[in-house]
């Protein structure tokens, strides 16, 4: 499976599943040149481009975007935080693999809160 994540999604992922399965192909938006693009044109790009799925931190995506027609899946993760992220890598992967044209998937890893001293 072609899959693309999104700015937001931190390289360690990337590299984390690449080594733990070779049955993706997984690309930045950043190596393919498309950093530039605004969401609505990035999936549109992607999908001309061969993606079948891709990963994103932006866990409002699927309200801001119609994914009706769709040919491509979405993972959206509750977090880009590495630290979190870490720690749900089999939950990442089994979206992933249940991913197919058009679904969207959200993995909640939790969230990043920083705390504020009074």
């Amino acid at each position: 499976m072609r899959i693309l994540f999104d700015q937001n999604v931190p390289h360690k992922l990337r590299t984390t599943l690449t080594r733990l399965t070779s049955r993706h192909e997984i690309f930045t938006a950043a190596y393919m040149g498309w950093s530039e693009l605004a969401n609505g044109e990035l999936l549109r790009t992607a999908e001309e481009n061969g993606i079948e799925l891709f990963v994103t931190g932006d866990g409002t995506l699927h309200y801001e975007q119609n994914l009706t027609g769709r040919r491509l899946a979405i993972v959206s993760l509750s977090t880009d935080n590495w630290p979190i992220l870490k720690d749900h890598i089999p939950a990442i992967l089994a979206a992933i693999d249940k991913a197919g044209p058009g679904s969207l998937q959200t993995v909640e890893c939790g969230r990043f809160n920083r705390k504020r001293e009074e």
